[in-house]
């Protein structure tokens, strides 16, 4: 199982880190050991002292697939979650200052935060309205429509690079309104005003 990250899919997320808008997909992997699952904590690293939430869509992969057409990219996930990439802000700076890979900022242990997954139905995955709660007061509030590159042509487009096996997950990137968390921090995720997750900063 492997952990395929969309960076900057959202226009607002990539001009409030003063980021260039994507042509095409930007993409970044987590291992396993980055899943924090079943609402545990998620303890804040020693190494950082400002790590960001980024709450995402999250789609699972239900077959194999390598090459997919975007046309038959929605026969290979059935299920949504709502997650968080755990970002370790000031390590990703200092890297791509240096112009180094992000992973020692993006892909450290419990940094995928998952909430349950829920089936997607007859729902349209790009009318979907997702929101991040942090104390009680939204901070990040989302809509798939805006997505800058659809699930269908990320699903796509990945699977050009990567074979896609059952049980990937990918995390479809984060709307505006980033920010830092802190211990005693409670965070709740919400898709379509039904709760999805919540997550104890310690």
């Amino acid at each position: 199982m492997k952990i395929i990250c969309i960076g900057r899919n959202y226009r607002d997320h990539a001009l409030e880190l003063n980021n260039d808008v994507p042509t095409e997909p930007v993409i970044f992997l987590k291992p396993d050991s980055a899943l924090l699952l079943n609402n545990k904590p998620f303890f804040i690293p020693e190494f950082s002292n400002d790590v960001h939430h980024e709450v995402e869509l999250v789609v699972r992969i239900n077959k194999l697939g390598r090459h997919i057409e975007p046309k038959f990219a929605h026969t290979y996930y059935d299920e949504i979650a709502l997650g968080i990439d755990f970002t370790a802000r000031d390590l990703q700076n200092n890297l791509k200052k240096k112009g180094l890979p992000w992973e020692l900022a993006k892909a450290f242990d419990q940094s995928a935060m998952l909430g349950s997954f829920v089936p997607l139905g007859d729902r349209n995955i790009q009318d979907l309205h997702f929101e991040l709660h942090k104390n009680g007061q939204v901070v990040q509030s989302g809509h798939t429509a805006d997505m800058l590159f659809p699930v269908d042509q990320i699903i796509a487009f990945v699977s050009q690079y990567f074979t896609l096996k059952i049980g990937d997950l990918i995390y479809t990137g984060t709307p505006a309104g980033v920010g830092p968390v802190a211990i005693g921090d409670r965070l709740t995720g919400f898709l379509e005003g039904a709760e999805a997750f919540y997550c104890n900063i310690k």
